[in-house]
């Protein structure tokens, strides 16, 4: 069965053309050009104008209205105008059908309608029409001149993109409103509209503008605009970010691997003056040979090792008298691991008859200063109601205190603890359970079951009591999935995946009462 798609209703046009995809930002482009229409110089030609830039919507409006009329292509004039398209006269009414071409065809059209090539509306316009006329298959002949000329005309846009999305830099600057990052791009192509939904998605939390010499988009936070051509000049001259980017490349600039060749290959000099760091390639490359032969001559060193059981004898030396003094001294002491903001203490009553032990603090968790109030948190809140378990009268708290992350632009990603960082925070865990005296113990995941126990369990085939032989029944145990575990799953798992984890808290409240009776 042949694979076809609809060519029946304009895309978006402007300066950037392209067609949407799901997920695609909401976006307000220019007002829509009015419909084309052949102005006809005869009976068997016609005359197209088209608008700046990437006209898509009137591109795909011309062709529905010139297969209709049966207008071929050597009878048909291209032209662009740089206002937006003006067509007199009335609207063919069979415009308004829909036009069916093979899906490799519609998927081209907006590949190949940002290229800047003057004869692009021609060559696609051939296209359709020899495919609209008996060559159905004709996009499956890469050897036809056409076909060929047009898949690199794609090639080229792909390209165009990639660089944007590559070599395009934000600078800061402080706005009425609070801040907004501005950046300057001179694009190949028509690109502007296709690449700005990337940056949407991976800035969506940032108000910017990209500035082009043909065209502007703006996001503020939840609409995506475009506007007037910007200028250079518009751009902030620098920030702090900027300076330490630059900072950030030259210490990880590796003198041994130098290859000029396959850097201006990979990033092209025509885009060093918008890229900070390039101010430093050339002092850096004058000094690659230099600083290469340094590093021959010196003496290799051995990595720095954590030693995690002198940290443990140094925190076993302060001996804490009570739960407070030992919440202090965790308080005060640095994270294994810098970055955290505070160290996250358990919080619940002493006496409680159920403990939660989860891995470690999250985003919000290290923001906040609490256990267990981020997504995972609020989900385990949720199932615990469900069970009968009262969190008030519960004691929370995770293996390790301090949250550890890999930063992602502003994004901080959760990075699980290893061994050794469980190591290192065992003892503050084992006093705080002796403070806290709880009935039953319930390990939240691998590294809470790794911190409880002293060894890796799968939680598959351990889930559910479980004698912690470390502990020497100073409590009963328990071992069930994290909350972030059940997050983390597809859609179509989740609701019994949740099920079997309210299923494990209602087991765990009745043996908690068992337990406390």
């Amino acid at each position: 069965m042949e694979d076809r798609d609809h060519l029946s209703s304009p895309l978006r046009g402007g300066a950037g053309g392209g067609g949407g995809a799901e997920g695609t930002p909401e976006t307000h482009p220019a007002p829509p050009l009015p419909l084309p229409r052949p102005a006809r110089g005869s009976e068997s030609s016609a005359t197209i104008l088209l608008g700046p830039g990437a006209d898509l919507a009137g591109f795909c409006a011309a062709v529905r209205r010139l297969a209709a009329q049966g207008v071929p292509p050597e009878a048909v004039t291209w032209s662009l105008s740089s206002a937006p398209s003006l067509f007199g006269g009335e609207a063919a009414a069979a415009a308004d059908a829909p036009l069916v071409l093979p899906r490799a065809v519609a998927d081209l059209i907006p590949k190949v309608v940002p290229h800047r090539d003057p004869e692009r509306y021609g060559l696609l316009y051939a296209l359709i029409w020899r495919v609209l006329h008996g060559e159905r298959h004709l996009m499956e002949v890469a050897s036809d001149p056409l076909v060929h000329r047009l898949h690199r005309m794609a090639k080229a846009i792909g390209r165009d993109l990639h660089k944007m999305h590559a070599f395009l830099r934000f600078r800061r600057i402080e706005a009425a409103g609070g801040e907004r990052y501005v950046a300057w791009f001179e694009p190949d192509h028509h690109i502007l509209e296709a690449a700005a939904p990337f940056f949407v998605r991976r800035f969506a939390s940032m108000r910017w503008t990209i500035l082009t010499p043909e065209a502007r988009a703006v996001w503020d936070g939840a609409v995506l605009t475009f506007g007037p051509p910007g200028s250079r000049a518009e751009l902030p001259e620098g920030d702090g970010f900027e300076a330490g980017w630059q900072t950030y490349y030259e210490t990880t600039f590796n003198p041994a691997r130098v290859n000029p060749k396959a850097m201006k290959a990979e990033m092209p000099k025509k885009y060093w003056h918008n890229l900070p760091e390039t101010a430093a390639i050339p002092a850096l490359l004058r000094g690659a040979a230099d600083r290469t032969s340094a590093m021959i001559e010196r003496e290799p060193t051995v990595p720095t090792r954590r030693e995690p059981a002198r940290a443990v004898a140094a925190m076993a030396d302060q001996d804490p008298k009570s739960l407070d003094e030992l919440n202090a001294i965790i308080r005060k002491t640095e994270p294994l691991v810098p970055g955290a903001t505070q160290a996250v203490l358990g919080e619940g009553p002493i006496g409680a008859t159920l403990a939660f032990v989860g891995e470690q603090p999250g985003d919000q968790e290290d923001l906040q200063g609490h256990p267990f109030v981020g997504p995972a948190g609020q989900l385990l809140s949720r199932a615990m109601a469900e069970a009968g378990i009262d969190r008030g009268a519960s004691y929370l708290t995770n293996a390790v205190k301090h949250f550890k992350f890999t930063l992602r632009g502003k994004r901080r990603i959760h990075e699980k603890p290893t061994a050794g960082e469980v190591s290192h925070y065992r003892w503050w865990l084992d006093r705080e359970l002796d403070f806290v005296k709880p009935k039953l113990v319930v390990a939240l995941g691998a590294t809470a079951v790794l911190a409880l126990a002293g060894k890796a369990i799968p939680i598959t085939r351990s889930r559910g009591p479980y004698r912690f032989d470390r502990h020497d029944d100073r409590f009963q145990g328990f071992i069930t999935v994290h909350p972030s575990y059940l997050l983390r799953l597809p859609d179509e798992a989740k609701e019994e995946a949740y099920a079997a984890f309210v299923g494990d808290l209602k087991r765990i409240a009745t043996l908690g009462h068992d337990l406390a009776a």
